[in-house]
């Protein structure tokens, strides 16, 4: 019988690519999804590229702040795992609107922790976030670095690992992988599923393809005098297939181990700068993206890459794209959906 994992966030856009990979891999998948920042039609595209699979996927929309709701769907379902991805993800927006990141990130997984405990399901990925280390003072990233939130998404982030950690001590049963990612780009290469962020992109592909389709006028460059080899940003920016492949990795390691409460970065332990990543970008769609420069944001580190040798010992997981198939894949997705999953333009 396959396993029935819970992907809570599962039609976003590494939930989608998750999913995915899940069913390839033999488990049944459960979405729950409040498509707040997400289209269902990721879902039924998912179902489509799973071929024979598709049939082991299941969608719910639901709020995880519903707790009947939830608690209705552990009674009907009996879950070996839960990934959970839900969550608001803008850090501009999470410090003009402190509470509403509050109010979804944490009482969501308060009340998801809540029912798993009661129906017994005490297996968990949880997505984190690289932005749990603030700005580090030094490079590669390391697991036991210092934890430092600088804002009230990655306040978010730090506080339900806090919380995961304070479950595991007081009740062994819980075995929990927290999943520190580091800048996921690109898409499956069918070009079917992507990333489609809803009104102004927060992160920097989605911009890039924007503008490579006309969507927008120019690419604005955050910062172009820090002590980097070219003035911009550096990021370790990860395929979303390898990082979906992250999640299964952890899975396998969850299921079939004693673990107790483990974190793990998922980069690709290389840094790339803004500019370096709009030439490889430029090369892959043979397009050309006109910047704008402009001054450092507040609150951007200069240099943050990770360092993957845990991951790669302990889950048996390593990136295997680089920057080309990135962009490769990014632009496919693209080229294909201009617009997203929707298939006309909509007023951002």
């Amino acid at each position: 019988m396959a396993q029935t994992i819970l992907v809570t966030g599962g039609a976003g856009y590494i939930g989608s690519h998750t999913v995915l990979q899940l069913l390839l891999g033999g488990f049944r998948a459960v979405v729950v999804d409040n498509l707040d920042n997400s289209s269902e039609i990721s879902i039924h595209r998912v179902k489509k590229l799973a071929a024979e699979f598709g049939d082991n996927l299941l969608f719910h929309k639901l709020d995880l702040r519903d707790k009947p709701a939830l608690e209705q769907l552990f009674a009907s379902t009996n879950f070996d795992a839960v990934i959970h991805f839900a969550g608001l993800k803008a850090v501009g927006e999470s410090v003009q609107k402190p509470l509403l990141y509050f109010d979804n990130n944490l009482i969501g997984t308060i009340t998801l922790l809540e029912v798993m405990a009661a129906h017994g399901c005490k297996k968990l990925v949880f997505s984190s976030s690289a932005t749990v280390y603030g700005w580090p003072k030094e490079v590669p990233c390391t697991e036991e670095f210092p934890l430092c939130a600088t804002n009230p998404y990655g306040r978010t982030k730090l506080f339900i690992e806090d919380i995961c950690r304070d479950i595991h001590r007081s009740d062994s049963e819980w075995k929990i992988v927290l999943l520190r990612y580091f800048n996921p780009v690109g898409a499956h290469p069918s070009g079917y599923i992507g990333e489609d962020p809803r009104g102004i992109p927060n992160n920097l592909m989605p911009f890039v393809q924007q503008v490579a389709v006309g969507r927008r006028p120019a690419l604005t460059v955050f910062g172009s005098d820090y002590s980097t080899k070219d003035g911009t940003g550096v990021r370790d920016y990860i395929h979303v297939v390898d990082l979906a492949d992250g999640h299964i990795a952890a899975l396998h390691k969850l299921l079939n181990s004693e673990i107790g409460c483990e974190v793990y970065n998922l980069g690709t332990g290389k840094g790339t700068s803004v500019l370096e990543m709009v030439a490889a970008f430029e090369k892959a769609s043979g397009k050309k993206i006109p910047l704008v420069m402009d001054g450092r944001r507040p609150g951007d580190a200069e240099i943050v890459y990770a360092s993957t040798t845990k991951a790669e010992k302990e889950l048996n997981w390593k990136a295997k794209y680089g920057i080309s198939e990135m962009c490769r894949d990014q632009w496919n997705w693209a080229s294909k959906n201009p617009y997203g999953y929707e298939s006309s333009p909509t007023t951002d």
